[in-house]
């Protein structure tokens, strides 16, 4: 059923707006992780409101903590031993690119990795492997979790 209603969500949106069909591989790195920024937004914004009603400057600080470069690299850290070889080459070529924008107040390398992160999440959710991409944010966000439990 979860499959069937994120496919007829996929095929209408691509019949309405009559999208065409793209091979992600001619995407950039940096194409990938702006599509993956915004995916991973809507999944953390998703967990944040599902944990209740609340002011929405707080909804607003509890999403900027785990959607920040910082959060993403640690995230992606965790995440790593667990992609095949054809994600971790995403991965690779969206830390390798070279983003027009500089880091804001983040290191170069947690913003290198983020940027990876997002562009391995831009690319599962273009090839519509969503189980894949949610699986890997999960491993991520409980690896932040024990973090910082352990502190």
């Amino acid at each position: 059923m979860e499959k069937s209603v994120g496919f007829e969500f996929d095929s209408y949106m691509h019949e309405l707006f009559q999208m065409e069909e793209v091979d992600i591989h001619t995407y950039s790195p940096l194409t990938l992780a702006y599509i993956g920024d915004c995916i991973y937004d809507l999944i953390i914004r998703s967990l944040v409101v599902n944990h209740g009603n609340k002011q929405v400057n707080k909804l607003h600080r509890e999403t900027s903590t785990l959607v920040q470069a910082s959060t993403q690299s640690l995230m992606m850290r965790a995440m790593q031993e667990q992609l095949t070889e054809e994600e971790h080459a995403v991965y690779k070529r969206g830390r390798n690119a070279k983003s027009v924008s500089p880091a804001k107040n983040q290191s170069i390398t947690d913003y290198r990795r983020a940027t990876g992160f997002e562009a391995l999440l831009g690319y599962l959710y273009l090839k519509k492997e969503w189980k894949r991409m949610l699986d890997l944010v999960k491993i991520g966000l409980d690896s932040i979790s024990t973090e910082v439990e352990n502190e």
